[in-house]
């Protein structure tokens, strides 16, 4: 055997991976991976036919087909007021977490800095670290998880190149207030701090609440690479489409990683979704439809030991479990699999130390009968 000097020598196989690997066994309801139960719209697969049929089979372009790159300058016009140039400032990427990986890639080089906020989804750190960068992390505490910006402050040095947030958050469905941006503008103004915003649950903001989009906020825009993700927002993770946007002297940077990554991806798909997005109610209906499986998702559990959590946004339901047990998350969210018969996301897991605040993360875009399923099972915990 040859010897191999890993680059991720603490690295495993992911929490996502391993829960429902073991929800599979047992026969459990899965609610720790964050994906759908149900389909995706009937007449966007009709559309990944055509796309199909009328040969859009090989290769798209680099940056990805330009009537989907034009179909989302438009939508991000619409919502945000921010104007990208399709052809230089919009990227077609194979979902979000290449898109993360890519952009961290393009700018971040050995000692440079990079603040993230713990809870944090679990591709950013790992990034950072190949590409030589040094992780800042700042620990958010429940029930509200919000930024103490003081605390950012004494972060930043001349070394600090990215801050990466995440609004609506994954795993603590929490959102940026426009209070955050303020602090957050303040914070950057006159610095040479780039930020990557990982906004792949933007339609996911519940309670007539506002997605405040980096995008929406010219001096931050402007320093900003945002990823966003189709897969999140059509019902079709699997699909792995998503994309980045950026000014051009940024994306110039992230072009050059994004060839020789992955070149371009899924032709048809690219098609199908350009002409699905045509009709704005694909998106703009979303927060109806996950707050209302919100709602009945936190109903159930208020019969149940479990203390919910605020959730603002993204499609997850975080909750505590002191009244229930002292198990380690990791300890319980298995035995949860195994005996209960339900599958949820130890947050630790979304910490680099591991920090365990007796916290476990649900995932309700699931059909009603699938959460019903789970409910009737955790009440009895």
């Amino acid at each position: 055997m040859i010897p191999v000097i890993s680059k991720l020598p603490q690295t495993g196989t992911t929490i996502f991976t391993t829960m429902s690997a073991l929800a599979a066994e047992y026969g459990a309801i899965n609610l720790s991976q964050g994906f759908p139960d149900y389909s995706c719209s009937p007449q966007l697969i009709e559309l990944v036919n055509k796309a199909m049929q009328d040969g859009h089979n090989q290769y798209a372009p680099m940056a990805g087909v330009m009537a989907l790159r034009e179909q989302v300058a438009i939508k991000t016009e619409k919502l945000y007021g921010a104007q990208y140039n399709p052809e230089t400032e919009i990227t077609i990427t194979a979902g979000g977490t290449q898109a993360v990986f890519t952009a961290i890639s393009a700018v971040i080089h050995p000692n440079d800095e990079v603040i993230i906020f713990e809870p944090a989804y679990d591709c950013y750190a790992p990034a950072i670290k190949l590409m030589g960068g040094v992780v800042k992390s700042l620990e958010l505490e429940p029930p509200d998880y919000r930024i103490a910006w003081d605390m950012v402050k004494r972060l930043i040095n001349n070394k600090t190149k990215m801050i990466i947030l995440n609004s609506p958050h994954n795993p603590t469905a929490t959102i940026l207030s426009k209070e955050d941006i303020d602090e957050l503008s303040a914070l950057v103004k006159n610095q040479d701090i780039l930020i990557l915003s990982d906004e792949v649950y933007e339609h996911l903001v519940f309670d007539n609440q506002e997605h405040h989009s980096m995008a929406r906020y010219p001096e931050l825009q402007q320093r900003s690479m945002i990823v966003a993700s189709f897969g999140k927002t059509f019902h079709a993770t699997g699909w792995k489409m998503g994309y980045c946007l950026a000014p051009a002297y940024l994306m110039q940077e992230f072009r050059k990683i994004h060839q020789f990554l992955v070149f371009s991806v899924n032709t048809p798909l690219q098609h199908a979704i350009a002409e699905y997005l045509k009709d704005e109610n694909t998106y703009l209906n979303l927060p109806e439809f996950f707050q209302d499986k919100r709602d009945h998702f936190r109903k159930g559990l208020e019969q149940s030991r479990f203390s919910l959590l605020p959730c603002s946004g993204s499609y997850f339901q975080s909750v505590t479990y002191d009244a229930i047990t002292d198990e380690k998350d990791t300890d319980f969210a298995i035995r949860l699999t195994k005996e209960i018969g339900v599958a949820a996301i130890p947050v630790s897991a979304f910490y680099r130390k591991g920090t365990d605040r007796h916290v476990l993360r649900f995932c309700f875009a699931k059909m009603q009968e699938t959460l019903d399923k789970a409910v009737d099972r955790l009440i009895k915990v």
